[in-house]
């Protein structure tokens, strides 16, 4: 196992010094470009049907070395960390240089920031120990209710390594845990079936995810929300006043506003938000952060992936654009600071702009009043899938539990919800922001051009007018 302490280079077997120099010929007269080296254990646990269904292991090693040029990217990428793969890697990366010479890009800050333990997840608990856990998952679960037909208990876990080696022989490392607890209930009664699930997470060692307040809070999560989903009747549809809960809601802001921000996407001019910089684009009191600072959030990073330190990036100040999310090509394209929001899911793939923990913060409204302004309206807590046009911003939302608002009051639960809008329109729509802004409990994961990676989302209970509802009801 590799030792926290250990570097990847070392623990190949390489010479330092004979990498470094392949690295700094491979990369010469480019803008910008690195190794990026990683090692990764990883592990993911199913309990089904009162039965161990899935128990799987895998340990992942390789690199990935990267030359920019201009708005060009050389990438070459191998799961043999040996000197030989790293010179055709680095023959390979030079073609796309051509007989251009850059100016090398300044290397990243250094940052004293550590966010989150070295300790290995996978390596602090048992396997009959976690296969106990999820049994005990099982068990509470179906003594919950005689209408849980279905239960489906989840553990993850992950410990990735990097190593960032750079022209010019610097080096930049993070240790990264990561685990998830999640669970799936499925309820009946006669031949109607209803599902509710709960899970949560972070970067960490087990401990804390797995006491027994923190599953059966859970499983009760879960239940309550089938039970919820069982009783309720079919949305109504047609244009209403919405109120989204605070939490994990706001992965529609991620999703219909977060990605329209993120640089490449405006320095292609194919975002709805390009060419809006210090513009008011939503309504007065919104302020949209995107933070990979929070120590031990999913989403956070001490370092990106191209090891700049991360930031807490102001994007939307009270209704004004201020910022978008940069990695180092963009930055520089455009003229601006990289924001350390260069990830990559694998040493398989290129950085590009990507969202860490991205939130809106709270207003001043009590949440009980801004639910009592409503006449007639839906209550949106909690999200499903949804699918988002980055140049026109406009977006559908499944929404997995949600009520309706009767003269102010939060009635019957309803199912089939859909919302249907465009996330720059619907930004100016807020009229009411609450003072209960939350981050979701950290079960995030963002997809973008084929790479998925680790994020947060939140929002306080918002209030959007005329807002157009999808529904069967």
């Amino acid at each position: 196992m590799t030792s926290p302490t250990m570097s990847l280079i070392d623990r190949a077997g390489l010479d330092r010094s004979r990498v470094a120099k392949i690295v700094s010929n491979g990369l010469e007269g480019a803008d910008d470009g690195e190794l990026y080296l990683e090692y990764r254990q990883s592990e993911m646990l199913v309990f089904d049907n009162s039965r161990l269904k899935q128990a799987t292991y895998d340990t992942a090693h390789g690199f990935g070395l990267r030359a920019v040029k201009d708005e060009a990217v050389g990438f070459a990428h191998s799961s043999d960390v040996s000197e030989a793969a790293i010179s055709r890697a680095a023959d390979a990366v030079r073609a796309v240089k051509g007989g251009y010479s850059g100016a090398a890009a300044l290397a990243p800050a250094r940052s004293n920031a550590h966010l989150y333990t070295d300790a290995n997840p996978l390596a602090g608990l048992a396997f009959e120990d976690k296969v106990k856990l999820l049994e005990a998952i099982d068990a509470y679960a179906r003594a919950k209710d005689p209408r849980v037909r279905q239960v489906t208990a989840s553990i993850a876990g992950s410990w990735q390594v990097v190593e960032i080696l750079r022209a010019n022989g610097e080096t930049y490392r993070d240790v990264r845990p990561l685990v998830r607890v999640n669970v799936s209930i499925v309820v009946g009664d006669g031949a109607r079936q209803e599902a509710g699930s709960h899970g949560y997470g972070g970067r960490d060692v087990y401990d804390e995810f797995v006491v027994g307040a923190a599953w059966r809070g859970a499983v009760d999560d879960a239940v309550r929300q089938a039970l919820v989903n069982l009783a309720a009747v079919p949305a109504p549809a047609g244009e209403m006043d919405v109120v989204l809960g605070p939490g994990w809601p706001g992965v529609m802001l991620h999703e219909a506003v977060g990605h329209g921000l993120e640089g490449d996407f405006n320095r292609k001019k194919t975002s709805a938000f390009a060419g809006l910089m210090g513009e008011r684009v939503a309504a007065k009191g919104v302020t949209v952060i995107d933070d990979g600072t929070i120590a031990g959030r999913r989403g956070s990073l001490s370092i990106d992936d191209e090891g700049t330190p991360t930031n807490r990036t102001v994007l939307i100040e009270d209704g004004v654009l201020v910022g978008y999310m940069q990695d180092r090509q963009n930055a520089r394209l455009m003229n601006m600071a990289p924001t350390g929001n260069g990830r990559r899911e694998s040493y398989g793939h290129v950085p590009m702009p990507r969202m860490t923990n991205t939130f809106m913060l709270a207003g001043e409204r009590d949440p009980g009043e801004i639910i009592a302004s409503v006449k007639r309206g839906l209550y949106a807590v909690s999200f499903g899938g949804g699918q988002v046009d980055i140049t026109s911003g406009k977006y559908v939302f499944q929404v997995t539990e949600a009520y309706k608002i009767e003269d102010g009051k939060v009635t019957a639960p309803v199912k089939g919800a859909m919302l249907i809008g465009n996330g720059p329109t619907d930004l100016n729509r807020i009229t009411m922001i609450g003072n209960d802004s939350i981050l979701d409990l950290g079960i995030g994961t963002c997809g973008k051009n084929g790479q998925g990676v680790p994020v947060g989302v939140g929002q306080p209970t918002l209030r959007l007018d005329r807002i157009t509802v999808g529904g069967t009801g």
